[in-house]
């Protein structure tokens, strides 16, 4: 699972890295933490457009939904997409073919079981570059007042090493893109196989990941804020660090 992330980046930042203009800045929020149950408007860089980058809501809503009460209801199960079944899964297989994204990130939250608790951790790449994290996205029209969703769900694979270790009960981490790969997961000629060869753990040495303070899971805490992410130790003898 992927629910919690950090998207504490600047526009100036996300241009450089991507090549790409966002499209619509004044609406763009950085924060140092968004959860998908609140439905957040997140930047990415989409199949089709790869020189613009588009706010896309967290939860999928595939262009066949019916509703918007049914709308409301698949949303909240398609936060991510299991990289195994998304080319069968019928709210996933036609953006996987056709309707592909990267969503840029700075790292992402995992909680670890450790007894009856559940200890927070901060992900994020050793050399503190951006995640590419791989995504898919759809457009949908509600029928009756023409509003357009634009909308997505982050791919999950198998956790490596190190996150088989945080996110014990699980064992799942998003899908990271190689640089390398990032131009063919978007590009919509690459082939169903070598696109679901881009959707792998990645190598434990990549990341990097530390204990945050028990303040993550405030809901009445201002939660965009530094002291989010900083190292908090646990007297715990059965965590990594």
């Amino acid at each position: 699972m992927c629910f919690s992330v950090n998207v504490n980046l600047i526009k100036e930042e996300l241009e450089s890295r991507y090549g790409a203009t966002l499209i619509d800045p004044d609406k763009y929020r950085p924060s140092y933490y968004y959860h998908a149950f609140g439905l957040p408007d997140l930047p990415a860089i989409c199949s089709g457009s790869p020189s613009r980058i588009q706010l896309l809501k967290w939860g999928l809503i595939p262009s066949w939904t019916k509703s918007i009460a049914d709308a409301n209801i698949i949303r909240f199960r398609t936060f991510n997409a299991r990289s195994e079944s998304i080319e069968k899964k019928p709210s996933f297989s036609y953006s996987f073919k056709s309707k592909r994204c990267i969503i840029p990130v700075r790292g992402f939250y995992e909680w670890q079981h450790s007894g009856k608790e559940k200890i927070p951790w901060y992900i994020y790449r050793t050399d503190n570059e951006l995640l590419s994290v791989a995504g898919i996205f759809d457009e949908w029209v509600e029928n009756t007042t023409g509003e357009v969703f634009n909308t997505f769900s982050i791919i999950t694979t198998d956790a490596n090493e190190l996150m088989a270790e945080i996110h014990n009960s699980a064992k799942r981490m998003p899908a990271i893109l190689d640089r390398s790969d990032e131009a063919g997961w978007l590009n919509l000629s690459t082939s169903p196989k070598d696109a679901l060869g881009m959707l792998k753990p990645g190598s434990p040495d990549l990341l990097k990941a530390h204990t945050i303070s028990p303040l993550v899971n405030d809901r009445n805490a201002n939660r965009n804020s530094p002291e989010v992410i900083l190292l908090f130790r646990y007297n715990r003898d059965n965590l990594l660090f």
